[in-house]
């Protein structure tokens, strides 16, 4: 039974909060790609996306297993409900007055099933994945050297929702080589804004600890 204090509750709701902001800025935001290096690409979800692997791994650290699964699940219904409300808004008649949004914003949040269904199948899988991987190197390590541990866990998650990801969404649309390397470059370049991201991971645990706390597992 896990056990919190008012204090570590309104904290708590604060974590998930910024996870729930990145993970939509991620898939809205996203849409957006920027140049990368030898002339290629990469979505702006790169800033925000590897922050909810990390606060998945801060609040393991810091509450347990049983709440970072909470996480992913509220991740999860969050994300098919924001799909569900956009097939619900797309199919609703236009006003005259609004036609002028009508074309940016059935491109921007006409999101096909193939995609929708990627998205969810590629976090659902890599989220838990993370949690189970941070806590087997957490039995492994001990409570030392969380940027190893977080960072770990985080090099075999982003993999499995990249390649989980572009793979269920764009197999037979690209070559297969080109998908090989869309998914390399940005699942490399994702780890990395986890590794700089770091730093803020052991800000946030600080903020996150209360004494008051006896029993977080």
């Amino acid at each position: 039974m896990i056990q919190l204090s008012e204090k570590s509750f309104k904290k708590v709701m604060i974590a998930l909060s910024v996870y729930l902001v990145s993970l939509f800025a991620a898939n809205t935001l996203g849409l957006k790609i920027m140049p990368f290096i030898l002339g290629s690409h990469l979505s702006v979800a790169v800033f925000s996306f590897p922050i909810v692997f990390l606060m998945t791994d801060v609040i393991g650290e810091v509450y347990g297993k049983k709440i970072a699964k909470w996480f992913v699940l509220a991740g999860f219904v969050s994300t098919f409900l924001f799909i569900i409300y956009s097939l619900i808004s797309l199919a609703m008649p236009w006003a005259d007055a609004g036609l002028w949004v009508k074309g940016g914003y059935e491109q921007v949040f006409g999101i096909s099933l193939r995609i929708a269904a990627a998205s969810l199948v590629a976090f659902l899988v890599a989220e838990y994945q993370d949690v189970l991987s941070f806590f087997f190197f957490k039995n492994w390590f001990g409570t030392k050297h969380f940027w190893l541990r977080s960072n770990l866990s985080n090099l075999w998650s982003q993999f499995l929702d990249t390649t989980l990801f572009m793979v269920i969404a764009f197999a037979g649309v690209y070559p297969t080589a080109t998908l090989v390397s869309i998914i390399i470059s940005w699942w490399l370049f994702k780890v990395g804004m986890g590794v700089l991201y770091t730093p803020l991971s052991y800000l946030a645990i600080h903020l996150l600890r209360d004494r008051e706390d006896t029993e977080k597992k």
